[in-house]
């Protein structure tokens, strides 16, 4: 025992806990898993999510810790199986339904933004129709024409759906469980060359929630907006836009349906200038909204330039050299930075950093 006069030593101060990384897939596996959990209402279904492959992992172990009542495959059946999901909802179960590609999704528009969308409206509000629409977007091996398209501003377009876009594992465990709690449909996008990205994930249950967009880069000189897969490709053009001098504000928007058009609009105000990158077409997309909405809130009070990336205005190609043109990269985008930074066409192109290219997709699942 210590004296009274006498002073206990110091404790040393506590080791920082080390970060947990985890992937895009298992970020979603777990969140996936952590609201099963949660919630025996939640049930888990779609093509092959009860596959060897699991997805590409996301439903890895689910169906043998679950049971096959609430984790199962379907037949090819995109319009029954949502409709399926809806009636699930209506009943009072959460289902989260899977999508391998979003281009079968338009055989479930009608489903989706003219059942699930209106249902609550249309019944006045008794009824909820708590469900998640998991669909991937993006290239990946050469799927061209109908493997390939982002289609996530059609139903950005209908009021009564959600619509998210998360970019690193962070969010995409927080808004799976965000969506999977909401009572309202929520179209869940995730682009498959993000599956493989990594980073910080807690391991305890947390939420993402909608309309709260993400300053990834503070920056000064240009506003730069990268929605889904184009936010790691608009921080990879931060990078080559730093090597020239001009500091670009990067902004994830997360959740494009509601969309925080404030924290756009105020970065805007600062830069002068904004670049909006779409993994889609910029004719009628989330890209034309973003800008509109930046337009709306700023007219008559702050100039500025502006310009939409994405999809060149064609079918999406198969071959490797016609997707280099099809798609925006760090580089083009850095490039279309720098023009609106100076006000003109410089012909700037960075030349390539070996530490800033592409990841590769590995295959199809």
């Amino acid at each position: 025992m210590l004296s009274p006069t006498a002073k206990a030593a110091p404790r040393p101060a506590p080791k920082p806990a080390a970060e947990r990384t985890r992937s895009f897939v298992e970020a979603v596996r777990e969140a996936t898993e952590q609201e099963m959990a949660r919630d025996e209402n939640v049930v888990l279904y779609g093509l092959d999510v009860d596959d060897p492959k699991a997805i590409q992992g996301t439903t890895l172990g689910l169906p043998a810790k679950f049971g096959a009542e609430r984790v199962f495959g379907t037949p090819l059946s995109e319009d029954a199986m949502t409709g399926a999901a809806i009636g699930m909802a209506l009943a009072g179960l959460r289902p989260i339904h899977v999508h391998i590609r979003m281009d079968f999704l338009l055989l479930a528009v009608n489903q989706l933004l003219n059942v699930a969308a209106k249902s609550r409206y249309m019944y006045g509000g008794r009824v909820n129709v708590p469900m998640v629409v998991r669909a991937m977007i993006g290239k990946s091996w050469g799927q061209g024409a109908q493997h390939s398209q982002g289609l996530h501003s059609f139903f950005m377009h209908v009021p009564g759906i959600k619509v998210v876009a998360p970019s690193t594992p962070y969010d995409a465990k927080g808004t799976l469980a965000a969506a999977v709690r909401d009572d309202n449909p929520v179209l869940y996008v995730e682009h498959r060359l993000l599956h493989f990205q990594k980073g910080p994930v807690p391991a305890e249950s947390y939420t993402v929630q909608p309309g709260k967009a993400r300053i990834t880069v503070p920056g000064s000189d240009v506003t730069v907006v990268g929605i889904s897969y184009m936010q790691v490709e608009a921080l990879r053009a931060a990078k080559y836009l730093a090597d020239v001098g001009v500091k670009a504000e990067v902004i994830d928007p997360i959740w494009l349906n509601p969309l925080d058009t404030d924290t756009i609009a105020e970065s805007v105000a600062r830069t002068g200038r904004l670049l909006v990158v779409d993994t889609a077409w910029t004719n009628c997309g989330a890209a034309a909204e973003i800008v509109s909405r930046v337009g709306e809130k700023l007219q008559g009070e702050v100039p500025f330039r502006f310009q939409r990336m994405g999809f060149a205005p064609t079918t999406c190609p198969t071959t490797p050299t016609l997707e280099d043109a099809f798609y925006p990269n760090a580089r083009t985008i850095a490039a279309a930075a720098r023009d609106l930074v100076e006000g003109r066409k410089t012909g700037w192109l960075p030349a390539e950093r070996a530490d800033l290219q592409s990841i590769e997709f590995k295959g199809p699942f």
